[in-house]
C-alpha cells in the first residue's frame, strides 16, 4: 500500500490550522493513523521602502514582512479519505498539495 503526503502552505496561520484539524478529524473518522503535520521552517519575506516619497527628508523607513508557515501531513493512501479531503472547502490563501509516494 502506498502513502500520501500532503503539503501545506499559508501566510494565515489561523487558516491553516483550521484545514489541518479537518484533516485529522477526517482520518480520524475512517480509521486512518496520520503522521503530523510537521512544521517546515516559515520563510520570512522582508521588504525595507522610504517612507518619504520623493526621496528627501529623513532617513525613515517601513519595513514590511510576510511570513509563509508550511506543514506536512504523511498518511497511508486510502481513497475515502483523499476523496473526502479533496472535497473539502480549503480558503484561498491556503495552498494544498497532495502527492503519491511509493
Amino acid at each position: 500500500m502506498g502513502k500520501t503526503r500532503i503539503r501545506l502552505a499559508s501566510i494565515n496561520i489561523d487558516k491553516l490550522n483550521e484545514i489541518i484539524n479537518a484533516i485529522k478529524e477526517i482520518a480520524a473518522k475512517r480509521g486512518v493513523v496520520i503522521r503530523g503535520p510537521i512544521p517546515l521552517p516559515t520563510k520570512k519575506l522582508k521588504i525595507t521602502t522610504r517612507k518619504s516619497p520623493c526621496g528627501d527628508g529623513k532617513a525613515t523607513f517601513d519595513r514590511f514582512e510576510m511570513r509563509i508557515h508550511k506543514r506536512v501531513i504523511d498518511m497511508p493512501s486510502d481513497e475515502r479519505v483523499l476523496h473526502s479531503i479533496m472535497r473539502m472547502s480549503i480558503p484561498k490563501d491556503v495552498n494544498v498539495e497532495i502527492e503519491m509516494i511509493e
